[in-house]
């Protein structure tokens, strides 16, 4: 499990360390730097899998994440490091498995879609690359995954492996009609049942042509009640959701299970089910780390560490902002306790619906 990400010269991040969890909730406004943390593991990770990182470079573009080239990844004041000769970019993770903190540093190379990995970074078989980032117990679930559509790709391969539903979670419904778990289906029809009631399941593979049928039904109680739908006739967000209710619900502990967006197209009572959710999978042994604008994600979160379904020392709250004075990032971290209560509520922490009863609350001005 990752402990700490420390960040030095990375895109918005001059030298930022972040503290991770369990369940590691990062929120704020647009444009703050949530998805930079993210897409720094995301970075690392590309690169071990087509075996560049322990020897020759960081690959800014790939499978997981497209950065672009040096002048996107270095941050805008960057400054060089002590024994430095040029600008340089470091990732740095401290990893429980490991009790150890590695470190790679990468030379600055503004038109270059890679980036040269200088003496001193881990090098092949180093202990850090046994961590789940590195291996097999790895799912990263994108902002824009897909949503319904007549027909899915089956892949290629069978069960559990890394990143097994794909980044947009377009191999979902092969996983989940190729799956042998017993009563796997029917966790994920109770879990999507909290968004959309009666939500029943249909999967239809169709070998020869590599595709897999995706179809709803609803039931009242155990009777099913209705035709079977196409999922693009039914609400764009069980197809939307059904992906996280998966990886979350099938993960092995060990898992680093790294989600954009859980809230994307639900109800606020979903949106609610999912942080919950997530707090559950993080208690079984599974590292999420979620990027989310949803106050109801939050408070699922809250309301499991208050029914004791996760310790509230598993949950870390990172929020991000821009500074007045020079618009750099800043990161503010508020705690949570044993009865799900926050130990502070900084400016734009999810404080809208507070404002906007303020103003309702007024006097109509004529």
């Amino acid at each position: 499990m990752i402990r700490e990400l420390h960040l030095q010269n990375f895109k918005c991040f001059e030298d930022q360390k972040f503290r991770l969890r369990p369940l590691t909730l990062l929120t704020g406004l647009n444009g703050t730097g949530k998805s930079s943390v993210l897409q720094s593991l995301l970075l690392l990770r590309q690169s071990y899998q087509r075996g560049l990182l322990q020897t020759y470079a960081l690959a800014l573009n790939g499978d997981l994440v497209s950065i672009g080239t040096g002048l996107d990844a270095l941050f805008e004041g960057a400054k060089l490091f002590e024994g430095s000769e040029r600008e340089e970019i470091r990732i740095e993770i401290f990893a429980e498995e490991t009790e150890l903190t590695a470190g790679w540093r990468f030379d600055y190379a503004k038109d270059a879609d890679t980036l040269q990995v200088k003496d001193g970074s881990p090098p092949e078989g180093h202990p850090i690359y046994s961590i789940d980032l590195f291996t097999e117990f790895f799912q990263y679930l994108q902002a824009e995954r897909v949503g319904p559509r007549r027909f899915f790709d089956i892949s290629n391969i069978v069960g559990y492996h890394a990143n097994m539903l794909g980044s947009k979670g377009e191999y979902t419904a092969s996983f989940l009609a190729t799956s042998v778990r017993t009563g796997l289906l029917q966790s994920v029809e109770s879990w999507l049942g909290l968004i959309s009631p009666g939500v029943r399941i249909n999967l239809t593979s169709v070998r020869n042509m590599d595709i897999v049928g995706l179809e709803y039904a609803f039931a009242v109680g155990n009777q099913v009640t209705s035709n079977n739908y196409r999922s693009t006739n039914v609400g764009f967000g069980i197809t939307y959701a059904l992906p996280i209710i998966v990886s979350a619900l099938e993960s092995k502990p060990g898992t680093l299970l790294l989600i954009e967006n859980p809230e994307a197209h639900l109800h606020p009572r979903g949106q609610a089910a999912m942080g919950r959710l997530l707090a559950l999978a993080a208690s079984s042994g599974i590292q999420v780390l979620v990027e989310t604008h949803s106050d109801h994600v939050l408070n699922g979160i809250r309301v499991a560490v208050h029914d004791g379904e996760l310790k509230p020392e598993d949950v870390q709250i990172h929020f991000f902002q821009k500074r007045e004075e020079d618009g750099r990032s800043e990161v503010i971290s508020p705690q949570i306790d044993r009865d799900g209560r926050l130990d502070q509520w900084p400016e734009g922490f999810f404080d809208e619906m507070d404002k906007s009863l303020d103003v309702l609350l007024q006097p109509r001005k004529e």
